[in-house]
């Protein structure tokens, strides 16, 4: 497929960053990798906490609706009061910013910028996965109420070399914040403020035809429901990201666990199995390969390998590891029709990996487990190229970037 040559707009701005020296007892993992009791747990005590910011009902009584408008009226009083006390300060003037994430041998450093609600309405970003109508209207009213984004998306392009050695010469100077988060995970960032860079940066992404949303759909769609609702007022024009070249990014399996086995017998349900895929008793599985498949019942594993007529389709996401499970087995087999809605089916994604999943089963909780390996970031690209969509629970992408490190306000 030939792709137009449309590039992406990339712009810098004023960010509001925390002070340094409360970086680290500020920001907070995404608002929605955690529950409200899991944020309520981690901030307290903590009145840096950004949680008091992007999930505001830890301040509110647990009987309350998430959704009332109390809620985000809390948010609102927390995000000011912030600001007027000076954990957060806003940047004189418009800039880039370089954020580095490093996990263990990992490391990932993106472009901090905004890019334009426009060019993702019309599909020069490019989604991979649907959105959820509440998540969404849930996000476009913080952002409302608060006037501001508090959070970016995780948007990736293909690499370029002359992108990749600006990155690389300008990471190599001191760093405006560098903290590392209880989880392990360090978070490094310079400022780009330089005129001449910032030029040299907005006409680099010239080159750049397509951006890809690797995580922070419900982000980037509720920003661009607000800029709609405002009639391009602004600077709701524009959404936060981070962006990373495609060469950089990990991305982490996501698992599959199924509570029966559709009232079929173990025996009976791997005899069902063996007319889509060549089924062996094996050790735990090696992931590390694309398209490996494994299953695991009844306290021992299986290696599932597909059967080469059952390896096609008429569309690019038809060929994924997690499409041809949901439609071979997960579907006709044990009868789970729409995975998003059942509850019949479980996920377990990104660190917690092959142990949990034999856990949950052992301990009674789910029938069986299949362990997938992690979607490759060239077919997460490939689907999107082609107008497609991936179905739920795809990818993982791992570290997760912080919220509350760089708010846009709007």
């Amino acid at each position: 497929m030939l792709l137009a040559p449309i590039m992406a707009l990339v712009k810098p701005f004023a960010a509001l960053r925390p002070r340094p020296e409360l970086a680290a007892r500020m920001c907070e993992l995404p608002y929605d990798v955690v529950s409200a009791a899991e944020a309520r747990a981690l901030a307290a005590g903590n009145p840096y906490s950004f949680f008091h910011i992007s999930k505001p009902e830890i301040d509110c009584p647990e009987t309350l609706d998430p959704y009332d408008p109390q809620v985000y009226a809390r948010g609102r009083v927390n995000f000011l009061e912030a600001i007027r006390q000076g954990w957060l300060v806003q940047d004189p003037s418009p800039c880039f910013y370089l954020y580095q994430l490093s996990q263990g041998t990992h490391r990932q450093v993106g472009l901090v910028a905004v890019t334009s609600c426009q060019d993702y309405l019309q599909r020069t970003i490019r989604p991979h996965e649907l959105t959820h109508p509440d998540k969404v209207e849930d996000r476009r009213r913080h952002i409302e109420t608060l006037e501001a984004q508090t959070g970016p998306a995780f948007l990736v392009y293909r690499a370029e070399a002359a992108l990749d050695a600006f990155v690389v010469e300008r990471s190599a100077q001191p760093p405006a914040l560098d903290f590392t988060a209880p989880d392990g995970v360090r978070h490094t960032v310079w400022v780009v403020s330089d005129p001449e860079d910032i030029g040299w940066v907005e006409a680099a992404f010239q080159k750049v035809l397509r951006l890809y949303i690797a995580d922070g759909h419900h982000r980037t769609e509720a920003a661009a429901r607000l800029w709609q609702k405002r009639n391009g007022a602004g600077a709701s024009a524009y959404f936060l990201a981070v962006l990373f070249p495609h060469t950089q990014v990990q991305i982490l399996p996501y698992h599959r666990l199924v509570r029966d086995l559709n009232g079929l017998s173990a025996d009976g349900f791997l005899q069902r199995l063996e007319s889509v895929c060549v089924v062996q008793r094996s050790r735990r599985p090696d992931l590390t390969q694309p398209g490996q498949l494994g299953l695991y019942v009844q306290g021992q594993w299986h290696s599932l390998a597909w059967r080469p007529e059952q390896m096609t389709g008429p569309r690019q996401a038809d060929t994924l590891t997690v499409s041809l499970l949901q439609r071979h087995v997960l579907g006709p087999v044990l009868g789970i029709e729409d995975p998003r809605t059942s509850q019949r089916i479980g996920f377990v994604g990104g660190r917690h990996g092959l142990d949990e999943l034999v856990a949950r089963v052992d301990r009674g909780e789910f029938a069986c487990g299949f362990a997938l390996a992690a979607t490759r970031i060239q077919e997460l690209m490939a689907v999107a190229d082609a107008g497609e969509l991936m179905p739920p629970k795809s990818t993982w992408f791992e570290p997760k970037l912080r919220d509350g490190l760089f708010c846009h306000l709007v």
